[in-house]
Formats: structure tokens, sequence, C-alpha cells
């Protein structure tokens, strides 16, 4: 067991219902490797006027948020930066969804809504190339929910995998860091959630809601790239 601790940078809470009855984003993160050992520390980037030093960190995971790296507020810049710096230490660091983005942002990528409209629900995704984060190679369902996307990839990522709707769903940012625009901590359960807290603005949108709660699934893929990531951070750690 590692006494170096895995830190998730807070960045927003999920639906209501869901922060009720399953926990906050690091508690859905965490839970998808209940058996993993290290110790496990949370910060809430948005009120934090300085981030703390986090080097030492057995790796970072940056969760979702409702908010949009469009909008670069003063938290964003800050933690963009940091993760700036742990990509050139090469802490292993996992960006989801929002830290997705905020990770392209910090590396000099673009991001801004995704031209190709909301994806939301279970989704294909077809990953190129193996990865021993991401997972291997072939296509697979995962759970998505997003407006913006990483529009232009920093100089330096290698494209793994694309959904129907986000051609930048998977990158390998650097060394040993890696973002996912879907959600590998969403169940079906807290899909369905979602669904429910956002339905009056997806019918105002024209969404196809009875066909996205038609196809829901599992998707238990998304899950093991958390514990990859954490079998990869412990594997970097006992270089």
């Amino acid at each position: 067991m590692s006494d170096r601790p895995v830190v998730v940078l807070v960045t927003g809470e999920p639906v209501p219902r869901v922060l009720e009855r399953r926990g906050d984003y690091a508690s859905l993160i965490q839970a998808c490797a209940p058996d993993f050992a290290a110790p496990w520390r949370a910060l809430d980037v948005r009120q934090l006027d300085v981030l703390p030093e986090l080097t030492d960190s057995l790796g970072v995971i940056v969760t979702g948020s409702a908010s949009s790296v469009v909008d670069l507020e003063p938290w964003m810049e800050r933690t963009a930066a940091c993760l700036l710096e742990l990509v050139r230490d090469q802490v292993p660091l996992l960006g989801i969804c929002f830290g997705h983005q905020l990770l392209g942002h910090a590396l000099g990528g673009q991001v801004a809504r995704n031209p190709r409209g909301r994806e939301m629900g279970t989704v294909e995704l077809t990953l190129f190339s193996s990865d021993p984060v991401i997972g291997d190679a072939g296509s697979w369902r995962v759970n998505s929910t997003h407006l913006d996307s990483v529009v232009v990839l920093p100089p330096s990522a290698k494209l793994l995998g694309a959904t129907g709707l986000e051609p930048h769903a998977a990158v390998r940012f650097g060394a040993n860091a890696w973002g996912v625009q879907f959600h590998p901590e969403i169940d079906t359960e807290v899909m369905c959630e979602y669904f429910d807290a956002r339905r009056a603005l997806l019918e105002a949108e024209g969404f196809e809601l009875a066909e996205a709660e038609r196809s829901l699934q599992s998707a238990p893929f998304g899950a093991q790239v958390i514990e990859r990531f954490l079998t990869y951070a412990e594997a970097v750690q006992r270089r």
C-alpha cells in the first residue's frame, strides 16, 4: 500500500439527488476502485486561493463540473497552472469531462461549445489504439454528459478515442497525463438522475430523451479506467 495520497481536485458537484444519495464526485470516483488501499484526499479548487504542492501525490484526478472552461474564472486559471506543473513533473494525472477540458486548455488547446451539440447518455466509444490507462482498442460503452469540448488539441496530445458526437473523447496529453470526455464514475442510476434533473431543459432543446433513456447501460468499462489509472500511478511510484 502506498502512503502517498490520490488527490481529487473537485471542480463541481453532481446533480442534487445524486449528491444526496451517492455523494460528491470524489465519492463517486473512489467508489470505482473500492479495493484500492492508498489514502484519498479531496480538494475543492473553487475555494482555494492558492493550491497546495501536489507533486508528492500518487496521482491526481480532476472532476467534472457544471461550470464551463470557456468562462475561465480565476479559480480555473489557478487550477490550470497547477495542472501544467503536474504534467511537467510527470505526476500521473487524469481529467474527467470538465477536468479533461481544463487540462486541454492548460496545455495550449482550445475549449468551446461542442459544435455537434449536447452529448448525454450511454454512447459508443471507439478506441483507435490500446492504452495502459484508457484500455484496449475497440468499441466500448461509456456514460457521458457534456456541452463543451476540447475542439483543438494541444500540439503534444495523442488522440486515443472518439464517440459519435465527440471527436476527442479520450486523449493522452503527456507521458503520464490523460483526459476523458466521458464520465467513468457515472453508472445507470446516476445517469437516470441526470436525465430527471435536466428533463425540462432537454425537452426544450429537442433532445431525444426517450431514446437516450432506453439506451442507458451500466458501462463498466468507464469505471475500469479509474482502476487502470490507479494501477498505473502505483507502477510509476515503484520505478
